[in-house]
């Protein structure tokens, strides 16, 4: 398992308006768009003993996402998703789910200490067990490791202190618009513009990079030493559902392999793009797009 990249966190379905479900989470969909790029991945979660937690297992197999799904006594994740005028999902999070309690064991650590990278967010921090269980991931993660907070602000379900200790352990911070005007006005720079707001981010918890998304108005990467900024591709939106996770994600592979700042972020951008012109958040992407990396 050596030089792994994990999406650490919450695995759940999203059950549509139409009742269709999707299989997501942001850690998972995360890993699911790396190892479209060869790097080997795996989703690191909990599933119930239910049929549902069945169904998990045999989607991720379907979508050849190697996984480490901790069985425990609480229903698998739900979500119910509406999606706007505008196909932005809305979502109701069940609370009391398996992926509030993953368990830091011993098949956890080595998995910790054969990572390359890992993506965690602040929603599977919601619960004592998880929060726990992602910081000794990340503390028994090796020197160089590649730490991705993806914030994934969702409902009610964070805190200042959790945003404060999550920025503190990470290297690379992706954050969206309207999260980044939250985070704002919880560490009082409500009167900071974005790209402002980005840069006292940048000088406070010296992260290596830092991902700005702003739907259709674009895209920002930030280091200390440089900004990119490229337009959002006009595509026929079907929905959103997963766009930020698979940027963060083939952002992510091109830096492992090597792509210069500028190039990996027109390739997570072009997937980002793509992935809105189809259902649910782990469609394939074309070889046209994927090559770009081989």
């Amino acid at each position: 398992m050596k030089q792994l990249v994990v999406g650490l966190g919450e695995l759940l379905w999203d059950v549509l308006p139409d009742g269709r479900k999707n299989l997501g989470g942001a850690p998972s969909n995360f890993a699911y768009h790396v190892g479209q790029f060869g790097l080997p991945s795996m989703a690191v979660s909990a599933i119930g003993t239910d049929a549902l937690g069945e169904e998990t297992r045999k989607a991720l197999d379907g979508k050849k996402l190697r996984y480490a799904l901790q069985e425990v006594p609480y229903p698998t994740g739900q979500v119910l998703v509406t999606l706007d005028d505008a196909g932005v999902p809305v979502y109701d999070i069940k609370e009391g789910v398996a992926w509030d309690n993953i368990q830091f064991t011993p098949a956890m650590e080595e998995i910790a200490r054969s990572c390359r990278a890992v993506c965690f967010g602040s929603l599977a921090q919601r619960g004592e067990t998880s929060r726990g269980t992602i910081r000794r991931f990340l503390e028994t993660t090796p020197n160089g490791c590649m730490r991705i907070f993806d914030i994934n602000l969702r409902q009610n379900f964070y805190t200042k202190e959790i945003i404060q200790e999550s920025m503190q352990v990470c290297n690379i911070l992706k954050i969206n618009d309207e999260e980044l005007v939250t985070v704002g006005r919880l560490f009082g720079w409500p009167g900071l513009d974005a790209e402002h707001t980005c840069r006292q981010l940048l000088n406070d918890f010296h992260f290596d990079t830092l991902i700005l998304t702003c739907g259709v108005n674009g895209s920002y990467v930030f280091t200390q030493g440089k900004r990119s900024f490229l337009t959002t591709p006009r595509v026929d939106v079907v929905d959103t559902v997963g766009a930020g996770d698979s940027f963060a994600g083939s952002f992510c592979a091109a830096r492992l392999l090597g792509m210069p700042l500028e190039e990996a972020h027109r390739l997570a951008v072009d997937v980002s793009a793509y992935v809105c012109t189809k259902n649910g958040a782990m469609p394939s992407i074309p070889t046209v797009i994927t090559s770009r990396l081989a």
